[in-house]
């Protein structure tokens, strides 16, 4: 047996990829939100539905840096089996105005990216191979498909965790919010990319003990929490009128179906040892050609790791310049 962590696991995806791994067997899977109620009805729906009882809840914040170590610490003197997936589901998109967290990050940008950045390196040392990571993002990160969303607009890891107020005013706040979440779910791609080569380069993911990190773009999925933002007519569409779509539209998801794919990612044996891809749905594809930029992936990570004052003492992973690897 071992060990999976779901970061917002209580609810909508991150539910149901909780729901489809737990009823796999073989594993404890531990549901990590910051509303511990929620949590706990969620774990005691799973445990019901499934049958198995190595399901839990445990407080994670993404949006506290203070939160995400205490919870990595916890887990570390755990009774716990192995640690076999990580699943970065949890994601957040603010459209009615500019907010920042306590550490006085964008909100979204820290939900989205720096907090799951911090968690995965702290929990790094605690996976046991064969182990699999795996990263939601979205095809609004990818500017050639078409979703209605403005064009992810990554200037910087600084810039895009706080960004100058002008622009926001110049843009409005609506775009501005979902500029900033196709902006992290780019963000999302690249740090995928990234972390694998760096696993790969330092040894830390070999053939024999393979270490992977992909990303997952669910598709467009209504009726969830990303929503609970929106204004009324907006959230509306999205709780009652959308999810109608999900009937004959293909594209347009259910939760409980996009879950059962991201699921597939952490327990299907034949991608045990693929690595820094892309998959929409069941399928691998590519993803933006931004996200590709090594450049950009480096100065992100070497940005998210300042910002969040990564200690060499909370990650296996070194800090030397990989394209002189």
């Amino acid at each position: 047996m071992k060990t999976a962590i779901i970061t917002g696991g209580n609810s909508g995806l991150g539910y149901h990829c909780a729901k489809a791994i737990a009823a796999t067997g073989g594993w404890h899977v531990i549901i990590a939100c910051r509303n511990q109620m929620t949590a706990a009805e969620a774990v005691s729906r799973l445990k019901a539905l499934s049958g198995d009882l190595q399901i839990e809840a445990m407080e994670l914040d993404l949006a506290s840096l203070k939160s995400v170590r205490r919870f990595a610490n916890d887990f570390a003197v755990r009774p716990l089996p192995p640690l076999g997936a990580i699943v970065c589901n949890a994601g957040i998109e603010i459209v009615s105005g500019r907010t920042y967290t306590e550490d006085g990050f964008e909100t979204t940008f820290a939900v989205n990216h720096l907090g799951h950045f911090l968690l995965v390196n702290m929990l790094l040392r605690r996976l046991e191979a064969p182990a699999r990571i795996v990263v939601v993002s979205s095809g609004t990160h990818n500017p050639d498909q078409f979703t209605g969303m403005p064009k992810a607009n990554y200037q910087g890891t600084r810039e895009a965790a706080m960004p100058k107020s002008e622009i926001d005013g110049a843009e409005g706040t609506s775009v501005a919010g979902r500029r900033a979440y196709t902006t992290s779910k780019l963000c999302n791609v690249m740090f995928t990319y990234e972390l694998s080569r760096r696993l790969r380069t330092e040894g830390h993911c070999t053939e024999d003990k393979p270490i992977t990190v992909n990303a997952f773009d669910p598709g467009l999925m209504p009726a969830t929490g990303l929503a609970r933002d929106f204004g009324g007519a907006a959230k509306f569409a999205w709780n009652y009128i959308l999810p109608v779509l999900t009937l004959f539209v293909p594209g347009v998801n259910t939760a409980s179906r996009s879950g059962t794919n991201l699921a597939r990612l952490v327990v299907d044996p034949a991608l045990e040892g693929v690595t820094a891809k892309y998959f929409v749905r069941r399928k691998q594809v590519p993803s933006s050609t931004e996200s590709y930029n090594e450049h950009k992936a480096k100065e992100l990570w070497e940005g998210s790791a300042e910002l969040v004052g990564l200690r060499p003492t909370e990650t296996i992973l070194g800090c030397r310049d990989l394209g002189a690897a």
